[in-house]
């Protein structure tokens, strides 16, 4: 018998990831925390693995979860694509402009299916300097910016706020006295919240690396030259470790959606416009 996902399972199973509680997913998706539970441990049966660890603090995905995670997200991307824009043909030109450490997660992906569904669009996505990024946008290259509010080139049509979670290098304590840290290069509002949150907990620390680039600080993680704070999305498995927990908290990013006027009712840029707001 062919075992089949259900996108509603899928979308518990992703919610639940995104929350890190149950029973915040429960109030996100306006469902019971059994009724919930009982959906996941039906999608555990089709895959034949547990998805989550549960713990009193919450749950987090195991590494059959984070293998599955991408999949699940991109199913319901698709899905809603399909049903939104099923038999409307899309075309012409739509450049994106992104914050990096959203370029390198499942975003791209999500454009990407949305230019298979239209073969005859084009869509862009660029990764640029504050200077470089308003440039584009002022000249027509780019039409959306997906950014930390603070360097967007024009008024969020939408913002959201995104938690950023604490990757662990193989190999280094939690509770090491100096703490090493790894940073992103000045300069960074994430670096700054990172200093904050280490400073009002009243932990020592130590700069062990710092980057410009996400790649960068990526590369002095897997090196287990210390900790640093990123989006969950770019987490790797081998950097989460359950004892995070032991670290300061740190706070949300905000995020936003600048659109260039004058596109309004441009059918290409509103279904790129809709497709991320979705992902994110």
């Amino acid at each position: 018998m062919a075992r089949d996902l259900e996108t509603a399972l899928l979308r518990t199973f992703v919610t639940v990831v995104r929350a890190g509680s149950i029973s915040r997913a429960a109030a996100a998706l306006g469902n019971t925390q059994p009724a919930l539970s009982q959906q996941l441990r039906r999608l555990e049966s089709v895959v034949g693995r547990p998805l989550l660890h549960r713990a009193p603090s919450g749950v987090w995905p195991t590494r059959t979860g984070e293998e599955l995670l991408p999949y699940a997200e991109r199913i319901l991307a698709l899905s809603a694509q399909a049903l939104a824009e099923t038999g409307r043909a899309l075309t012409g030109h739509c450049g994106v402009g992104l914050l990096e450490d959203l370029a390198v997660s499942r975003l791209p992906q999500a454009l990407a299916d949305l230019a298979r569904l239209h073969p005859e669009a084009t869509l862009e996505v660029l990764i640029l300097s504050d200077a470089a990024m308003r440039q584009a946008y002022d000249t027509d290259r780019i039409q959306l910016v997906l950014d930390e509010v603070p360097d967007l080139p024009w008024p969020p049509r939408w913002t959201v706020r995104l938690p950023l979670a604490w990757a662990v290098g193989p190999g280094v304590a939690v509770d090491a006295d100096p703490l090493p840290v790894v940073l992103f290069s000045n300069p960074c509002s994430w670096r700054t919240a990172v200093l904050e949150a280490m400073e009002g907990s009243g932990r020592r620390w130590r700069v062990a690396f710092e980057s410009n680039s996400l790649a960068g600080v990526l590369a002095a993680l897997r090196a287990g030259l210390g900790v640093a704070a990123l989006m969950p999305a770019n987490l790797e498995p081998a950097m989460v470790r359950h004892d995070a927990a032991a670290l300061p908290a740190l706070p949300d990013v905000e995020l936003g959606l600048a659109r260039r006027p004058g596109t309004e009712g441009d059918a290409l840029i509103d279904a790129v416009e809709t497709a991320l707001r979705r992902m994110i």
